[in-house]
C-alpha cells in the first residue's frame, strides 16, 4: 500500500477533550487531604498537651476533639473528592465495544 505524503494517522483518532477542571480538582482533593492530615495531627498533639503553638486549643480537650474529629473529616473529604476526580480522569471517553459486536448479522 502507498502512502502518500499529506498522509496523518492523527486525524483518524478522535481528540480528547482537555480535562484541566478535573486535574485541578484531583490537586484541590489531595489538599484538602493534606490540611485534614494537618489538623488531625494538631489535635493529636492538643489532647497530648503538646500544643503550645495552637493557643486556646491547649485549654480543653473538648475543642481538641473536635479538630481532630475535623481533621479527619477533611482527610477522607478530600481522598474521596480526589478519587473521584482521578477515576474520571482514566476513564475512556470514547465506547468500549468489540468491532465484531458492531456488525449487521443477516
Amino acid at each position: 500500500m502507498k502512502l502518500s505524503d499529506d498522509f496523518d494517522a492523527r486525524r483518524l483518532r478522535p481528540r480528547r477533550p482537555k480535562n484541566w477542571r478535573l486535574r485541578i480538582g484531583a490537586g484541590l482533593g489531595a489538599l484538602l487531604a493534606a490540611f485534614g492530615v494537618l489538623l488531625s495531627m494538631a489535635g493529636v498533639a492538643s489532647l497530648a498537651g503538646r500544643a503550645p503553638v495552637l493557643g486556646t486549643l491547649n485549654d480543653s480537650t473538648g475543642e481538641a476533639i473536635v479538630l481532630l474529629l475535623l481533621g479527619l473529616f477533611l482527610l477522607w473529604a478530600g481522598i474521596a473528592f480526589w478519587r473521584r476526580c482521578r477515576r474520571r480522569l482514566r476513564r475512556p471517553s470514547d465506547l468500549s465495544l468489540s468491532p465484531s459486536l458492531m456488525k449487521k448479522r443477516d
